[in-house]
């Protein structure tokens, strides 16, 4: 008979592989009926994931939005995987407060319903609440996280046990950023030609995630909670957050965000958020440099989102996995209230090429065609408030 144990199948598999309810062994942690049928209901939606086509699906969504403070490209590619799971919004003003600017990347799996739902509504959740109101814009986020997740929960269309997402959000208003996250997906900014985090992924395997873990009745193997999920926070997840002598932040995973602010000064140039498929492939530094590059040619923020996601994709998924994942990418660049251009020549006025630039998995770059445009590219120019799910 097979142990309950896990059995990896695939490096790049967001989960693990249960053996079949016919070959597991019981054991004094797996014999009551709702563990069991946990284990049964996790092996079905993990066969659905971590799976790769033949050949990956390269076609791009691609949209733009521009104001007098930002100009916005972005874009997704399903890229191996069988599904598209991520979601994306960005939007320049607000509806309820049209003097603030929100970005947010949503990497979903167990299927694309929680991270398409977070797309939708989460900046409604965190703009509406009385933290906001009083000024308050860290406490807003972590507590409209909590507020969302909770929603979910009572929505008895939504309180799917086996789906979740990562969320990685920026909130820009009076001139700072705040950027709330949980789990893997990340948002890096760049000043000055410097690399600035704005988030820290969420693993189990961090000493603060595992104990916390263990508290509430968990534990970490595999670098996974209970052997099975590779992120310690994330929205949906609910299996996970069954324990009711415990509060919604002390659960093994917890919907509550890391929220990191900074002062916006003039020599920002942009914030890039991405979900896990870009960053698994290339550091916060490889990220910055690619996209200042092209900048300083004046290339176009949705096409370097497109060339980003392309230079990261695997060229077959045979080996280790890296670039099989879907890809979510938004670059928002600070105009300042100059134009697009004036930002494009600051950048080349002080862009020293390193001298062994480190590019992604294909990073083959044209230098004779860097700044042209593809004309088969799905680009599309969208409104200033645009959601992508």
């Amino acid at each position: 008979m097979t142990p309950v144990h896990p059995i990896i199948i695939s490096y790049y598999s967001p989960m693990l592989y249960f053996p079949p309810p016919s070959q597991v062994t019981p054991t004094p942690s797996s014999e009551s009926p709702q563990v069991l049928q946990y284990f049964v209901l996790r092996r079905n939606t993990f066969l659905k994931m971590g799976q790769t086509l033949s050949e990956p699906v390269t076609a791009k969504e691609s949209n733009s939005v521009q104001n007098s403070m930002f100009k916005v490209g972005s874009s997704c590619m399903q890229g191996w995987r069988v599904t598209m799971e991520d979601s994306h919004t960005h939007i320049l003003s607000l509806p309820d407060d049209q003097t603030a600017a929100f970005f947010g990347v949503y990497d979903g799996h167990g299927g694309p319903k929680v991270a398409q739902h977070a797309g939708n509504h989460l900046h409604k959740f965190i703009v509406q609440r009385q933290e906001y109101q009083e000024g308050d814009a860290v406490g807003a986020i972590k507590q409209g996280f909590l507020e969302f997740d909770h929603s979910m929960l009572k929505d008895e269309h939504m309180r799917d046990e086996l789906a979740g997402t990562t969320a990685v959000t920026v909130l820009i208003k009076d001139n700072k950023v705040y950027c709330g996250n949980v789990g893997d997906s990340r948002a890096v900014a760049c000043a000055g030609g410097q690399t600035l985090p704005l988030s820290t992924d969420h693993k189990p395997n961090n000493p603060e995630e595992a104990t916390r873990i263990e508290r509430a009745g968990g534990w970490v193997e595999y670098n996974r909670v209970n052997g099975n999920l590779a992120l310690s926070r994330a929205l949906g997840d609910f299996v996970f957050k069954r324990n009711t002598t415990m509060k919604p932040e002390e659960q093994m995973v917890i919907a509550l965000p890391d929220v990191e602010y900074r002062d916006i000064s003039d020599d920002w140039e942009f914030i890039l958020l991405a979900c896990d498929g870009i960053w698994d492939v290339v550091t916060n530094e490889e990220a910055v440099e690619f996209v200042r590059r092209r900048l300083s040619i004046n290339m176009e923020p949705e096409t370097i989102c497109e060339e980003l996601m392309t230079n990261c994709l695997a060229p077959d998924c045979q080996m280790g996995g890296l670039g099989c994942d879907n890809m979510t990418v938004i670059l928002a660049c600070f105009l300042h209230g100059k134009s697009y251009v004036d930002l494009c020549q600051k950048i080349a006025a002080s862009y020293s090429p390193p001298l062994n630039p480190s590019l992604p998995v294909n990073g083959n770059v044209d230098e004779d065609n860097e700044g042209d445009e593809d004309e088969d590219n799905d680009e599309n120019e969208a409104d200033d408030n645009t959601i992508f799910s």
